[in-house]
């Protein structure tokens, strides 16, 4: 029995040590070519160590690109309003799907499951012409409201508070808290670890993406970041070490906001998953 154990975690250990490998050794190449010249990088020759180590790929795209700071701002002020408006909306059409009775609820949540089945590309035509219908085409409010709620999410954070538990709010309301002070002042405070979760992954999707953005902005000052090193692209010539260090820093967002949550990310996984 514990030698099935035994070659059960090697194999596990090994399984994982080789995901780990495919994942880092592009990133660890990413951050290597950040560091180089485009003629090192385009040589042909794969080494992770620079042959002749630069900074000039980071000054020029802070100095000689002025709009790589409006950018960067760009994809910050969407990322934290669609992050922040998915938390309250998804948070309460979630708790709502769990702890309230009324007129059409299971049929709303099946509408909810129907919709996590349809694929993101077949919206994206009439997305647009209801843009353009309100004059949000090349505006935040374009790449924001569209956004601001998740049925993903949604259904994440009703599985959060079906396992809930009811005598804190049952506590609450014996305190005098009515719904909104009792989900506002107890239930949410609580919701931590599922809050946590979603707070990565909105912020994450909305930080990568490089679709929604190429629809809706049209205008160089408005890019995301995504769709701003794309602009490093030519014709004739890919400048990939500038696209190298734009990336670099882009990744960095991404990873203080996961080092922060981390402690709450897998307990949110948890809970959201367990029933």
């Amino acid at each position: 029995m514990n030698l099935r154990i035994g070659i059960g975690k090697i194999i596990l250990y090994l399984i994982l040590i080789g995901y780990a490998a495919v994942t880092l050794v592009p990133f660890f190449w990413a951050l290597s070519s950040s560091f180089k010249p485009l003629e090192e990088i385009v040589s042909g020759k794969i080494s992770f160590i620079p042959k002749v180590f630069t900074l000039d790929n980071y000054k020029m795209i802070f100095i000689q690109q002025p709009l790589f700071g409006r950018w960067l701002l760009n994809s910050l002020l969407i990322g934290v309003a669609i992050t922040v408006l998915n938390l309250l909306f998804n948070s309460m059409a979630g708790y709502a799907l769990a702890r309230l009775n009324f007129p059409g609820k299971n049929l709303l949540f099946i509408i909810i499951l129907g919709v996590l089945m349809i694929p993101a590309q077949v919206t994206m035509i009439p997305n647009f012409l209801i843009l353009k219908g309100f004059g949000w085409l090349d505006t935040y409010q374009g790449m924001i409201i569209p956004s601001m709620i998740s049925a993903t999410y949604i259904f994440m954070m009703r599985q959060f508070f079906v396992s809930f538990p009811k005598e804190l709010e049952e506590a609450a309301e014996i305190d005098g808290l009515g719904r909104f002070g009792a989900f506002f002042r107890i239930v949410l405070p609580l919701a931590r670890p599922a809050l946590a979760a979603q707070i990565i992954f909105v912020f994450m999707g909305s930080w990568n993406d490089f679709m929604k953005p190429l629809i809706v902005m049209s205008s160089p000052e408005m890019f995301t970041l995504p769709l701003g090193l794309n602009t490093f692209k030519g014709q004739y010539i890919s400048y990939w070490n500038y696209i190298m260090a734009a990336s670099m820093i882009s990744t960095l967002p991404i990873l203080v906001i996961y080092a922060f949550f981390n402690r709450y990310f897998i307990k949110g996984i948890t809970f959201t998953g367990g029933k």
